[in-house]
């Protein structure tokens, strides 16, 4: 068995992190007091999301410490997987704030508390779309690139962030223009909390895969058949698997080679494809290669008849 050690991303992680938490300061801060300022309970809505940015900001800067620590012997495949209970914590997160968000804006339709914003409002939830749109592009180029799942997940609380912006503009200009219309903050805020509660779906999705063993998919395991079979002496392949530990792979596959090979040149070729796998560019970590001897009678028995 073949295991590389990852190189430590963590420094990176956490210098991203750090620009998302300094944005994220600046932003609530200001959406709180438009909020208030400016009589919208949709942008204190948002203003509440934006803090829970940093929420998720203080998780990545502690866990990604963790993650990429090298194997123990409690440990023995890693610590990856913290990276995956980071990113479901995450996503987990994002829910409850949109829950929240949403029982709060039901409770003020329910009561007819009447909102009528100001366009101070308005103009911060248009610079708050564009500065979290900047940091979402940001942080994801920056988490595919490390291949941080962690990572790519808060770019996406950062997107929904942006998102959630987008219904507060359209709800205080329409109660600027309508102001009989006592209801549209608060459903300007029950449409975010719905928006938010939609991104905590889609962060979840990825985590609970990785956390169930989840394979790659079959794109991904098709190229490294491939690139198993491209390898000199290699005949066939079977029993192929792989599995998440993180955001790694693991990969575990049978191979066939001419059973008059010596057991250094079957042990040499066994390391070669594993070498090829690790080197491929998918994130594979740890590859596992068992050798079986070519038997001409059981691959005429197998080969279908005409």
């Amino acid at each position: 068995m073949t295991r590389i050690a990852k190189k430590d991303d963590g420094p990176e992680i956490r210098k991203v992190t750090w620009v998302g938490v300094a944005v994220n300061l600046g932003l609530m801060g200001f959406k709180f007091a438009a909020g208030i300022l400016g009589h919208s309970q949709a942008l204190v809505a948002d203003a509440i999301h934006s803090a829970s940015d940093l929420i998720t900001d203080a998780a990545i800067l502690v866990g990604s410490r963790f993650w990429n620590s090298p194997p123990d012997a409690d440990h023995p495949n890693g610590h990856r997987r913290f990276e995956t209970l980071i990113s479901l914590g995450i996503g987990l997160a994002v829910i409850a704030v949109g829950v929240f968000l949403d029982y709060d804006a039901v409770t003020a339709l329910i009561n007819r508390q009447e909102s009528h914003p100001e366009m101070i409002a308005a103009i911060v939830a248009l610079f708050s779309v564009a500065s979290k749109e900047i940091l979402f592009r940001y942080t994801r180029n920056c988490g595919r690139k490390l291949r941080s799942q962690a990572l790519e997940a808060n770019a996406w609380h950062h997107r929904s962030d942006a998102l959630s912006s987008i219904p507060v503009v359209i709800a205080v200009l329409l109660s600027i223009v309508f102001p009989n219309l006592w209801f549209i903050d608060s459903l300007g805020a029950l449409l975010v909390g719905l928006l938010i509660i939609h991104s905590g779906y889609e962060i979840i999705k990825p985590s609970m895969h990785q956390v169930a063993d989840g394979a790659a998919d079959p794109e991904t395991c098709e190229k490294l058949k491939a690139i198993a079979l491209g390898v000199p002496g290699v005949i066939s392949i079977h029993e192929f698997r792989t599995r998440y530990i993180g955001s790694d792979l693991q990969v575990n596959l049978h191979i066939v080679v001419a059973s008059d090979m010596t057991l250094l040149e079957a042990h040499d070729l066994s390391e070669a494809v594993e070498r090829a796998l690790i080197e491929c560019g998918e994130n594979v970590v740890d590859a596992l290669v068992h050798i079986d001897p070519y038997d001409a009678a059981k691959a005429c028995e197998n080969k279908p008849s005409n």
